[in-house]
């Protein structure tokens, strides 16, 4: 089970932190990531980080502003948001990759290839 929390409405070059704690889960065998799915628009993804070595990645709209990070005691994946946009509000999703090892896969897409996922998150922009 994933559960997201930490989204909100703030003003444009703002900072938001989104958590998301894994329940029933805590090996590092796994990919984490944060997608996100705006008004009118196909979901896409923002970052994805390996739980064995810490390993992320970015897609290029977010690179330099955000950050994802991991704290495996605390079961839990990140998402450090700086430099906010208006074109970042969206709904949040995080999802997870059980099982996986090695690199994850590009944050890009839908990603169908993820086999767990949250409520979502609301984060607006204004």
């Amino acid at each position: 089970q994933l559960v997201e929390s930490g989204g909100g409405s703030v003003q444009a070059g703002g900072s938001l932190r989104l958590s998301c704690v894994v329940s029933g889960y805590s090996y590092s065998s796994k990919c984490m990531a944060w997608y996100r799915r705006a008004p009118g628009k196909e979901r896409e993804g923002v970052a994805s980080i390996y739980g064995g070595d810490g390993t992320s990645l970015y897609a290029d709209s977010v690179k330099g502003r955000f950050t994802i990070s991991q704290d495996n005691a605390k079961n839990t994946v990140y998402l450090v948001m700086n430099s906010l946009k208006p074109e970042d509000t969206a709904m949040y999703y995080c999802a997870a990759l059980l099982g996986w090892n090695g690199a994850c896969p590009q944050p890009k897409g839908p990603g169908y290839e993820y086999n767990y996922w949250g409520q979502g998150t609301q984060v607006t922009v204004s």
